[in-house]
C-alpha cells in the first residue's frame, strides 16, 4: 500500500456496544452493505473490530471474539476478497487466527503490545499498528523508540504508529498530544490517526457522538497537517474528501514556489 499519499481506513465494528451507534453491524446484510459503502466512498483498508473498547464497555473472551470475527470476515471476504483488511485485536491468538484464516493483511492492537504479540506479527509478517496509551508526546517517543526497536529484532518490518487518542489520555491531553503531533515524524514511520466522534470532540462541543462529524473533520484536517499517514474513521466518504482538498492546499503551495 502506497503511504505517501494519505489514506482512509473504514470502520466496521461487528460488536454489539460500540460507542458509535452507526458502526455496529449485526447482520450478514449489515456486514456486507457496510464493508462496501467503505469501498465505494474512498477507503482503502477496512477495519474489522470485535471487541469495544470505549468506557464500561462489557469484556468479551477470546472465543466470542474469534466467533464474532469469523462471522464478519466471512461476510467480508465472501463480498470483497481482494479488500485490504485490518483487525483491531490485542490477541495474539485472534491475530494468528485472522491472518492464517482470512489473509488479513494488518493487526491493528490498541494495547500498545507485548512481548507475545511482537512474536506473533514478526513471525506472521504482516504490518502492524503500534498505539501508545501515553499521555504525552514525550512519552511516546520513548515507549515508541524501544517497542519498535523490539519489533525490528524479531524481524518486523512494516510499523504504522498510532498516538492513541482517547485511550490513557484526558481530554486536555489529546489536544496537548494533538498540537505536537508533528514531532512523532521523527521516527519515519507512517502515523495513523484515529479521533472519529471520539469523547475528545462531543465533550467540548457538549454534543453526542451521532453530533460529533464537524468537528471529526477538523481534527481530520490538523492531522493530516501535521503529518497523519492514515484516518480511521466511521465516515468515510467525509474523510476523503477532506484529504482531497488537504492535497489540493499542498499542491498550491508547490505551485507557489516555482
Amino acid at each position: 500500500m502506497d503511504l505517501s499519499q494519505p489514506q482512509v481506513m473504514g470502520i466496521l465494528n461487528v460488536t454489539p456496544d460500540s460507542f458509535y451507534e452507526g458502526s455496529r453491524m449485526q447482520t450478514e446484510q449489515e456486514i456486507a452493505e457496510r464493508a462496501n459503502q467503505i469501498l465505494s466512498e474512498g477507503a482503502t483498508i477496512i477495519d474489522v473490530g470485535a471487541y469495544s473498547t470505549r468506557p464500561g464497555a462489557s469484556e468479551v473472551s477470546q472465543a466470542d471474539e474469534m466467533e464474532r470475527l469469523r462471522f464478519g470476515l466471512d461476510v467480508v471476504r465472501r463480498e470483497l476478497p481482494y479488500s485490504v483488511v485490518s483487525v483491531d485485536t490485542f490477541r495474539p491468538d485472534v491475530a494468528r487466527m485472522v491472518v492464517e484464516e482470512f489473509d488479513v493483511g494488518i493487526i491493528n492492537d490498541i494495547s500498545g503490545g507485548d512481548a507475545d504479540m511482537f512474536r506473533m506479527v514478526s513471525r506472521l509478517r504482516v504490518p502492524y499498528i503500534l498505539t501508545s496509551q501515553q499521555p504525552s508526546i514525550r512519552g511516546m517517543l520513548l515507549t515508541f523508540a524501544e517497542s519498535v526497536q523490539h519489533l525490528r529484532d524479531l524481524g518486523a518490518k512494516d510499523i504504522i504508529l498510532d498516538p492513541g487518542f482517547g485511550f490513557g489520555k484526558t481530554v486536555n491531553q489529546n489536544y496537548q498530544v494533538m498540537n505536537e503531533l508533528e514531532k512523532l515524524c521523527v521516527m519515519e514511520l507512517p502515523l495513523l490517526v484515529g479521533i472519529s466522534r471520539k469523547s475528545m470532540i462531543f465533550k467540548v462541543l457538549g454534543c453526542t457522538p451521532n453530533e460529533s462529524l464537524n468537528g471529526t473533520t477538523i481534527l481530520n484536517t490538523a492531522a493530516l497537517m501535521k503529518g497523519a499517514s492514515i484516518l480511521r474513521v466511521h465516515d468515510v466518504r467525509e474523510a476523503v474528501e477532506c484529504i482531497k482538498l488537504y492535497q489540493n492546499i499542498c499542491s498550491s503551495n508547490l505551485e507557489s514556489r516555482t
